[in-house]
């Protein structure tokens, strides 16, 4: 039976030959992942409820503090004290203290954790960041996480598939975001909901593994249940000297049956945002340059990597925050912060005048270091901007790539990055 990629893992977890969609299926779990707002009470349930005292693999569980990391109240130390002994007294192997790790999409990629052709699941949400490492990867809930913390494996829905095709390139200035943000403008934020969605083309051959996960990461924006790429040399560049244990990739097979197929024209997607007050409020940038900012934020699982982050420093050397913005730069991980240091980026992000913070998810779920006020308007690179998700329900978000905000952040108001850069340096375009 043919089979797309996501129908091949779900079927080999589930020791079946073959799966089909809305098939529901008892399927072994390759690696899990929670954090300090989900380990908590997914401990709680595992030892009270469901009388489990060790996890099923210390070896296969990721726990990173990043959500309300460093703690910013006392009811947040009290989650982080919680996450940290649970992790202390279940031996597990991958903890990531505050200061060691940072946000969990990006950790476990750059640690080489989540692989090609696994069932990964985290308690979050944008756990489908993964998929751009070919593999089938999803968010649960805490409950859920309790089960497969206890048991090592969960209940699926085997989902139909859309399949995305991507011709020609990126023009100049358009990254990855972009790209993922005009998909879900066409489809809606219930455009996939439940579903698949496989990307494919020759527009993904040519950019990097962390643009790729940029578009993994949005997978949810639109409802999918998952977000998945096809394995090729990229993925296997990026995983050589990192990648913690064997891996079997997966493809999917020619005559694999999908609900439906897309076609977009990557080099006609212009440079745009999502304004307020939802992801798939898709717009041109032309049609909202010089929309006034108050705040401007890099950070976030979706777009403050390494790249992202000498992308926006192109932008900035030697030029100022305009007066009355305020921009915060958050990386998405320790490792991303080294890096950052040594290639004179945060030199280059001070001088601007930016403020530079440690690696958390804070600002991007409203909870701490970028909060937004009743009525501010801010440019973000993170993923969502429905009503309250950065503070206030009055506050205006509009999500951009990096290179966008940067430029916006020189000049105050939405702008173009070419109006500040004559052109990206070669080397990070």
């Amino acid at each position: 039976m043919s089979m797309t990629m996501t129908e091949k893992i779900l079927a080999r977890g589930a020791g079946r030959e073959s799966v089909a969609p809305g098939d529901l299926i008892l399927a072994k779990v390759d690696f899990a992942m929670g954090h300090d707002l989900t380990i908590p009470p997914a401990g709680r349930i595992m030892r009270e409820q469901m009388g489990a005292e060790k996890i099923w693999d210390p070896d296969r569980v990721a726990v990173t503090q990043d959500h309300f990391q460093p703690a910013k109240d006392a009811a947040s130390a009290t989650l982080g004290r919680l996450t940290r002994e649970f992790s202390r007294d279940m031996g597990i192997k991958w903890y990531f203290e505050v200061g060691q790790g940072g946000i969990c999409h990006t950790v476990l990629p750059e640690n080489g954790l989540v692989l090609p052709g696994e069932l990964v699941v985290g308690a979050d949400s944008h756990s489908c960041t993964y998929g751009a490492l070919n593999n089938f990867a999803t968010g649960i809930g805490s409950t859920d996480l309790a089960c497969v913390l206890a048991l090592g494996e969960l209940w699926f829905r085997v989902p139909e598939t859309l399949k995305f095709v991507y011709h020609n390139r990126l023009k100049e200035w358009v990254e990855a975001k972009d790209l993922i943000l005009y998909v879900i403008g066409q489809i809606g934020v219930d455009g996939a909901r439940s579903k698949a969605m496989e990307h494919t083309g020759e527009a993904l051959r040519h950019i990097d593994m962390e643009a790729r996960l940029t578009m993994t990461n949005m997978a949810i924006e639109a409802g999918a249940k998952n977000g998945i790429m096809e394995f090729d040399e990229v993925t296997r560049e990026y995983l050589d000297g990192r990648a913690k244990r064997p891996y079997t990739p997966v493809t999917s097979d020619p005559d694999a049956n999908y609900e439906r197929v897309f076609e977009f024209d990557a080099e006609s997607v212009e440079l745009g945002v999502a304004k307020p007050m939802s992801p798939d409020n898709y717009s041109p940038l032309s049609d909202v340059a010089g929309t006034k900012l108050d705040q401007v934020f890099i950070g976030s699982c979706t777009n403050s990597r390494i790249t992202d982050l000498r992308r926006a420093a192109a932008v900035l050397e030697g030029r100022k925050v305009a007066p009355g913005v305020r921009l915060i730069i958050t990386p998405s991980s320790h490792q991303v912060a080294i890096q950052a240091e040594k290639e004179g980026l945060i030199r280059t992000f001070l001088a601007a005048g930016a403020a530079w913070t440690t690696a958390t998810c804070g600002a991007c779920l409203g909870g701490h270091m970028g909060v937004l006020g009743e009525g501010e308007v801010c440019l973000s690179t993170t993923n969502r901007n429905f009503p309250g998700r950065m503070g206030h329900p009055k506050a205006l978000v509009y999500l951009s790539n990096p290179a966008v905000a940067a430029a916006s952040a020189v000049t105050g108001v939405i702008t173009h990055p070419r109006e500040v850069l004559k052109k990206m340096p070669a080397g990070i375009a």
